[in-house]
Parts: structure tokens; sequence; C-alpha cells
């Protein structure tokens, strides 16, 4: 026999809502700690096996074909015992992650934040700075995978060292947190995304339309620490109006970012309309606990001569950098990065 109805059931189906919110809350919760359960034990696993494998390698025969022999038979026998996900592939990975992080006591903080997908990714770079730069960022942003490989393959962290701040490229290096505007700019940006054509001239509305509507790849691009506030943000002296195209605020640096854009090649003219943007927001906009305003132009090319003579170059809140319409190949990308450290050692 059925239980009676209460005779308020609006009473019961009022509480029923706030209970049901509560325990699909605590499903959620426990089902995401099996799984990052789940995810560490096989990350530990898999280290474990590559650490096994290593030192069975070192303590084998000295041919250079005994490794090989043994990754081999090893897949066939773990293949036909445990199934897929011993591949030779999969197994020289195995050992490889142990190679990368062979200490057991410093490694396992890291091991332990990521999944497998990530920890793939990221022991395939070559630089051990900007492989610990990728392991921190990417637990602490919990970046997807996705998002992770992107990063790595457009050069994100090089890109942060082509900063104008020498100090900040070397704190980088020495893990030291970073609360200084130049650490946050990049150059150049990328933003393939975007879907615009890489020829020709793209209209700068075409421009702006195309970040709203990418937003939230847009501020993965920019980096850790920004929220959007607007576009085209107006501010207002007692003579005129000036309408800014994006405005965010980074609140590790604890300040407003406005960003122009530009659809051709900076201009003096751009770095001068960027100062008193800057110079006015800070009069207009800024907070008293807020540090001082960051100014961005975003060109399609830079004129170094522009940049060398003007407010720019000495200047801690203006910066100009390119961006990037489409995806550049690897050498193109290290090629423009080591042009811009050249030119940050040729001002020194």
């Amino acid at each position: 026999m059925s239980p009676k109805k209460p005779k308020s059931t609006d009473t019961l189906e009022s509480d029923l809502g706030p209970l049901l919110t509560e325990i699909r809350t605590v499903l959620a919760q426990s089902r995401q700690r099996a799984y990052a359960s789940v995810n560490l034990a096989m990350v530990e696993a898999y280290w474990q096996i590559g650490r096994r494998i290593a030192e069975q390698e070192q303590r084998g025969e000295a041919r250079a074909d005994y490794g090989s022999y043994l990754i081999q038979s090893l897949s066939r026998r773990l293949s036909d015992e445990f199934g897929n996900g011993f591949s030779v592939a999969n197994l020289k990975n195995f050992r490889q992650f142990y190679l990368t992080y062979p200490d057991p006591e410093k490694s396992y903080a890291l091991r332990s934040q990521l999944r497998w997908t990530h920890h793939r990714l990221i022991m395939r770079v070559d630089n051990p700075a900007a492989r610990d730069y990728y392991l921190r960022e990417a637990s602490e942003q919990n970046w997807s995978s996705r998002v992770l490989e992107r990063h790595i393959n457009s050069f994100y962290y090089e890109r942060l060292l082509t900063s104008k701040d020498k100090q900040a490229a070397l704190e980088a290096n020495a893990n030291v947190e970073r609360h200084t505007p130049a650490d946050f700019v990049k150059d150049p940006y990328v933003l393939e995304f975007l879907g615009l054509p890489e020829r020709p001239v793209v209209a700068k509305k075409d421009i702006e339309r195309a970040i709203i509507d990418n937003l939230q790849q847009f501020l993965l691009e920019l980096g850790k620490g920004f929220a959007f506030i607007g576009r085209q943000v107006r501010i207002s002296t007692e003579t005129s109006h000036f309408y800014i195209d994006l405005v965010f605020y980074n609140y590790l640096l604890k300040c407003f970012v406005l960003i122009d854009l530009k659809a051709d090649k900076l201009s003096h003219q751009d770095v001068g309309q960027m100062d008193m943007y800057v110079r006015m927001f800070d009069d207009l906009k800024r907070g008293e606990d807020d540090n001082p305003t960051i100014g961005i132009i975003l060109c399609d090319s830079k004129d170094e001569t522009v940049v060398k003579y003007s407010v720019i170059k000495e200047s801690q809140q203006l910066f100009a950098s390119k961006y990037q319409r489409i995806l550049p190949t690897e050498a193109e990308l290290i090629a423009e990065i080591e042009r811009e450290k050249r030119l940050i050692e040729g001002d020194a």
C-alpha cells in the first residue's frame, strides 16, 4: 500500500527541489573524487611500469636491440593478459614518463595533478623550464588536454619570454611568482581560432566581432587572470567621448587592461592614442585599490622604429604586440620569437 500524500503537496514539492539539488551535488562530487582517484592510480601505475622497464634495460645486455626486444615482448604478453593499452608505443611512453620525472618524491606532486593525456603532451617538451611551466599552469588553470596541446604547439611559454622585461623572464625560469605587467603580455598572439583570412587586410570591426564571438578562446590566449569587462567602452571628458575597443581586468595584476585593435601596421599615432587612453582611464575609471592601467596595441604588424623611439620603449604600462591570423609552422614561430629576443637584447 502506497503512503498517503500529505495534504500540502505544494510544501512537499518546494522541499523536494532543494533536496534533489543537494543529492545531485553529493553524487557529482563523489563521482569526481572516484574519477580523480582512478586517474591518479593509473598515472602512478604508468610511472612504475616505466621505471621497471628503464631499470631492466640498464641491467640488460649492452646491445642496441635489447631494449626494443624487451618492449616488444612485454607488449605481446601484457596485451594478451590485460587487453588494450599496452602497445609498443604506450610502453615507450611509460618509459619516457619515468625518465622525464625520475625522482619519486619530487615528481609525485606534479604527476598526481594531471591526467595521463596531459603528461603525454608535456613530457615531449624538451625545455625543462617550459615543461615545468606547462605542468604548473595546466594544473592551476585546469587546462583541458586540447588547450594544453594548443599552447605547446604555439610556443606559449616561449612567447611569454619575449617580454621586454628581461628580469621577468629570469624570474619565470626560476619559478618565481610573477606580478609585473610585462610577464602577462605575449608577442605575438596567435589568433587562428578567429577564422580570419590570411590576406587581405581585415576590417577592424570584423576582428573585434570575431574576438567577441570567440571570447573564451581569446581569454585563454591572453593568459592567466583575465576577465572581460566590455567592448567599445566609453570614457568621457568635459569636451569629448572616446571608445576603447576591448577592456579587461586582470585579477592577479589588479589592474584594467585596455586593448586597441589595429588592422594594419603600428604607427606613432596609435601609440599616442593608447597612451592617452591609459592616462584617461587611470584618471577617470581606476579605483583606489587598482594598480596602474595597462594598454596593449594589437596590430597586424609592427614598425620597430616606432617601438624603439616612442613612449613604449620606457613605459611599464604600454605594449605593442602582433597577432597571427593562422597558426604558424614551428619554424616560423621560432624565427619570430628569436627575432623578438634579438630586438630585446639589442635594446638592453
